[in-house]
């Protein structure tokens, strides 16, 4: 248990990242008061009954009045409305984090409606399918990757102390571009997304094949795209909207290597093949080795812990 940087933290935004921020503050900075808020009055209830924050007001001023951090968990669409909610509520030395996966759009968004006020954007590379005040818990994001991605212009001592927060609740902290982040997600979380959510669709609109058969058949590689794609669409459709420029340019870039693929079948060309699965198995060796998956059956996962995807479900209602 270390020091907390921040005294006081509120929570805008009680899905299952938001939740599981406020228990994880409460069980590794015990030294800190965390307050939590959403719009959807359902969900502040249940957030109190379940205590994922300290207090969960029934006002949005009342949760951020003391705060000196605030990390709105809410769709990367919905950034820009829950801090110009903030105009007004907060000090002037509270510092603004969020968990979104789209890091450009969504640093944009926060420094047009909260001018002057410190901004530290962050993008915790955690979640599950699951949504929703329930789906929280406090060991989410241990030995999982959080990446800053702090402008030319942020305060250096904000920085510092928000990577601070993130590696006390367990994370592992990074430092990128929001560009390049954003980059760098649209190959590893977004365009596997849409291919998972294509798939899926595809496989349930095939005349030739029943619902029934497609569910009672599903072989793993199924059944992990039927998980990913049972994540939130409200989210999802937010992120890919958000983040356009760089999913058309990996979709490019997929659709090229698919016809690669589909010309080495036609041509009977199995060296091609071969090769290819040798290169991707080989990716998958160093995830492992990295830490970032598990070789056993089932991935090692617990039901807490059965995706581990970087964009999943970050907020709650929004605003």
């Amino acid at each position: 248990m270390s020091e907390a940087p921040f005294p006081n933290v509120a929570v805008i935004g009680l899905g299952l990242i938001g939740g599981s921020i406020g228990l994880a503050v409460q069980e590794y900075m015990p030294g800190a008061r965390v307050t939590g808020w959403d719009a959807d009055a359902d969900v502040r209830c249940v957030a109190g009954e379940r205590g994922l924050a300290h207090a969960v007001p029934e006002e949005l001023a009342d949760a951020v009045a003391d705060a000196d951090l605030i990390v709105l968990c809410v769709p990367v669409r919905a950034m820009e409305s829950a801090a110009a909610a903030l105009a007004g509520k907060i000090k002037p030395t509270c510092v603004i984090s969020d968990v979104g996966s789209c890091k450009q759009s969504v640093a944009e968004a926060i420094a047009r409606a909260l001018p002057g006020q410190p901004v530290v954007p962050a993008h915790p590379v955690a979640g599950t399918e699951h949504s929703g005040p329930e789906a929280g818990f406090a060991t989410l994001f241990q030995n999982r990757w959080c990446i800053l991605t702090p402008g030319k212009d942020s305060d250096p001592q904000a920085v510092e102390r928000v990577s601070a927060f993130w590696a006390n609740i367990g994370a592992t902290v990074d430092t990128m571009a929001p560009d390049h982040h954003d980059l760098v997600l649209a190959v590893t979380s977004h365009v596997p997304h849409l291919i998972a959510y294509t798939i899926v669709g595809t496989a349930s609109d095939l005349e030739e094949v029943t619902r029934g058969e497609v569910i009672k058949y599903s072989a793993g590689g199924f059944r992990d795209f039927t998980r990913i794609a049972s994540s939130d669409p409200t989210m999802w459709r937010d992120v890919f909207l958000s983040n356009k420029q760089a999913v058309l340019e990996i979709l490019q870039r997929l659709s090229e290597d698919l016809s690669a693929m589909q010309r080495a079948i036609r041509r009977d060309d199995g060296d091609a093949l071969f090769d290819h699965f040798t290169k991707t198995r080989a990716i998958r060796r160093s995830i492992i080795e990295e830490g970032q998956d598990d070789a056993r059956p089932d991935f090692g996962r617990s039901d807490h812990s059965s995706v581990g995807d970087g964009a999943a479900n970050e907020g709650g209602s929004g605003l």
